[in-house]
């Protein structure tokens, strides 16, 4: 029998880049989506709305592509919402 122990397995630090402007936008505008059902309810039917209001005061740092995409797609839920919009973003 072989045992682990923290030794066993080298570890490299984790690094991540400081998050750009945008990631963070839609980042906090899936954050608010995910824990305010009014919010979630605007984005899907009414996504200029949702885009323009913000939500609790504050608007999200998106680019002119994320605010295009985000508008032109039609999504049921949320789930499917982010899913479109990555593809998007992605180019697939």
């Amino acid at each position: 029998m072989t045992l682990l122990t923290l030794d066993t397995y080298q570890t490299q630090p984790l690094v991540l880049g400081k998050p750009t402007a945008s990631r963070t936008g839609l980042q906090r505008l899936f954050a608010a989506a995910i824990v305010s059902d009014q919010f979630r309810k605007t984005l899907l039917h009414q996504p200029e709305e949702a885009l323009t209001g913000g939500y609790l005061g504050e608007t999200f740092s998106l680019t002119d592509q994320e605010r295009t995409i985000i508008k032109s797609i039609r999504a049921n839920t949320l789930t499917d919402l982010a899913q479109k919009v990555n593809r998007a973003l992605k180019g697939v």
